[in-house]
């Protein structure tokens, strides 16, 4: 019998890769940020394409959290890059981007691994985290949010990959408590368990993280930064501690899907082409170098869509 999370893993792709594609819109209309500020927050969800690309969000943390219940999380976790591949796709197509040949041979490497992950991994129930993994979830809270608050000193694309790094890491503790909750065996139970709310948090953190990461640079490179991160983690405490399986006799299969996987989106933060920037526009006497004509009365990072064909922000 087919598990259903193959199902909600399938679904999940999609709504990430929505998800990746609106909120990298809202991003590039927003002030950049240089300090760890929660406001972003709030001034993105000033934004309409934010608050629905964040609905899509939602609906994909759902059915992650859904998918993990019988599935391990070294599958999951790298299936979230998969997620990239829709935003890419939907960028070229709505947003009219143009992806170099190295980008794509690497979206094509990432779905090469993920395939070979689908087909080791084996569903099966988690074990409890124990005391200890609250410890360390709550540690790895604080931990993050100190390397948060110097990272978003960074700018451009070193601030993009760090700023997304952190934020895959904050994610990726989400998803360690998320396996466990997951197999709730009440609403009450479920409602009670500590998990759920170092879930919450951790999210909200990765959240904020990744508004900022997408702030300052390729949205595929911030994704993709934030998805190697998360992976690893999640992927040895799963094996190690939730008892997460793979199917007897393919443990190589996971081991090159995995590294194939964590490479091409190590390779994406690399090669992966400035979708949007907050630009500096220089003037000559009768032209803008840049190609981004800001209206008269709007700030240049407010430009919005009437701009330069050439120029290739979300």
């Amino acid at each position: 019998m087919v598990s259903s999370g193959w199902c909600f893993l399938a679904a999940m792709i999609v709504a990430y890769g929505f998800a990746n594609m609106l909120q990298s819109v809202a991003a590039a209309r927003t002030t950049v940020h240089h300090t760890f500020d929660p406001g972003l927050l709030l001034r993105l969800a000033g934004h309409r394409t934010y608050l629905v690309g964040l609905l899509c969000q939602v609906i994909g943390f759902v059915l992650a959290f859904l998918a993990r219940r019988d599935l391990p999380l070294f599958l999951v976790q790298a299936s979230v890059a998969a997620g990239l591949g829709v935003t890419a796709l939907l960028g070229v197509v709505v947003l009219k981007w143009r992806l170099p040949a190295a980008e794509v041979a690497l979206l094509v490497l990432l779905f090469a691994g993920i395939t070979a992950l689908v087909l080791s991994a084996q569903p099966a129930p988690s074990k409890g985290l124990g005391t200890a993994g609250l410890i360390a979830l709550t540690a790895a809270l604080g931990g993050i949010g100190l390397l948060g608050f110097f990272a978003v000193r960074l700018h451009g694309a070193p601030g993009s990959v760090a700023l997304g790094s952190l934020a895959g890491l904050a994610f990726s503790a989400a998803a360690v408590a998320a396996r466990p909750l997951a197999s709730a065996p009440s609403a009450e139970a479920f409602v009670r368990d500590p998990l759920l709310y170092l879930l919450i948090v951790h999210s909200l953190v990765g959240q904020l993280l990744l508004g900022l990461a997408m702030q300052r640079g390729s949205t595929t490179a911030a994704v993709a930064a934030m998805d190697a991160a998360g992976a690893v983690p999640a992927a040895i405490v799963g094996l190690l501690l939730l008892d997460d399986k793979i199917w007897p006799g393919r443990e190589w299969l996971a081991a090159v899907g995995f590294l194939i996987t964590l490479a091409s989106v190590i390779g994406l933060t690399r090669y992966a082409a400035p979708q949007h920037h907050h630009q500096a526009v220089t003037r000559a006497p009768e032209r803008v170098m840049v190609g981004v004509v800001p209206a008269p009365d709007r700030p240049a990072h407010l430009a919005g869509p009437r701009t330069a064909a050439a120029n290739r922000r979300s």
